[in-house]
């Protein structure tokens, strides 16, 4: 656990290292782990900082009912299932349907929220989304929902990517710790799917739709973010993007026929980042809170890749056990995956109040967000 930046190449089955390592060391089950490579150098993470005296009183979830299946994406696209499933761990992912948006798996997400607290809407006083995938430029998706909902507040959205909903989770702590929020209601929700090439059959079966939410109030003084980890570096910006469709590049016939309005990955320095910013900041905020892994009840990991999430904790030498996973059936929901994560992990009875919830979001940008949560 005290390794300086542990960087992990691969598991035994796959990855070919691209980079020059300074050192090696052997793990179980994996490939190599060395240090960071000298092509990439790591930019420093901002400190750990805490923000107590806020309690999550309610969870909500919702994802479409349309199921793709790894056969079906064989069968329709040329996407190969076996391959699917060993390297991702994916079985199945769900579509919006052509008359939903994002708005519309948010407010489901956040009702069935709203309606657990058996609060009502007009006692909701802000609201923070999570999503890079919005109805629209503008007005925000934000705004459709706050009126959708029937609520009379601010409404902040926040453009993370896969760490969306842990910069919305945070910014809504900050409100409620510091008493200008009574109710924030956080969502985070994505349709993937709509900004995805069919044709690209090594991304496009990755990824699903979904949204989730929690309701963030008042706490008592051990309640609350014990530790977070909150970053960027927008150095890796071009390893994950969707060049077209801003006002850096506009939607012209051209650049459509190029396929710029899709979302385009450098997948292996994805995945080397992914599992070497889990691990870094998952130990940071352990170090930070003086708690270790093992004091840890539950560790919900953004929902991106079975092979990322088993590096990382294998690395940390965290039990299997205490991992939540739903990917295989979701797939990466980006800033949908831990709130909906979240909320099946307290519909199965694996959370409850005193329990001690290790989260972590990461995505493009670059951008992460961890923290362990005092419930």
């Amino acid at each position: 656990n005290n390794w300086p930046r542990p960087y992990l190449l691969g598991i035994l089955q796959g990855l070919r290292p691209s980079v020059h390592l300074n050192c090696l060391v052997a793990i179980p089950g994996l490939l190599l782990v060395g240090f960071m490579s000298e092509e990439r150098a790591p930019s420093p993470r901002p400190k750990c900082r805490s923000l107590m005296g806020v309690q999550i009183i309610s969870t909500g979830s919702y994802v479409p009912d349309q199921v793709i299946t790894n056969a079906a994406l064989e069968e329709q696209f040329g996407c190969d299932a076996d391959w699917i499933v060993k390297r991702t761990g994916i079985l199945e992912r769900r579509h919006a349907w052509p008359y939903q948006a994002t708005s519309d798996l948010a407010f489901e997400a956040g009702n069935r929220c709203l309606k657990k607290a058996n609060i009502k809407p007009k006692d909701v006083d802000l609201l923070v989304l999570g999503t890079f995938t919005p109805d629209m430029s503008f007005p925000s998706t934000a705004c459709l929902l706050q009126d959708r909902l029937g609520l009379n507040c601010a409404a902040i959205e926040i453009e993370a990517a896969c760490a969306g909903f842990m910069y919305a989770l945070i910014t809504g702590a900050a409100y409620v710790a510091s008493g200008v929020s009574d109710n924030a209601l956080i969502i985070g929700a994505d349709c993937n799917s709509r900004v995805l090439n069919p044709k690209d059959i090594k991304t496009f079966p990755l990824f699903g739709d979904g949204a989730g939410a929690v309701l963030l109030t008042k706490g008592s003084p051990n309640q609350g973010i014990i530790s977070f980890s909150m970053g960027a570096d927008g150095g890796g910006g071009d390893l994950l993007s969707r060049p077209a469709c801003g006002s850096r590049m506009v939607p012209t016939p051209e650049n459509i026929a190029q396929g710029l309005h899709y979302m385009h990955m450098d997948g292996r320095a994805v995945f080397r980042w992914a599992v070497a910013i889990l691990c870094d900041t998952i130990q940071d905020v352990l170090t930070h809170s003086n708690f270790t892994s093992e004091q840890v009840d539950l560790y919900i990991p953004h929902q991106a890749n079975i092979r990322i999430i088993n590096a990382a904790i294998d690395v940390l030498h965290i039990t299997r056990t205490k991992v939540f996973n739903n990917l295989e059936k979701y797939g990466n929901t980006s800033g949908g995956s831990i709130p909906i994560a979240l909320d099946e992990a307290f519909s199965e009875k694996r959370l409850e109040k005193g329990n001690k919830v290790m989260m972590s979001g990461f995505g493009a940008g670059l951008t992460w967000g961890t923290a362990l949560f005092q419930l």
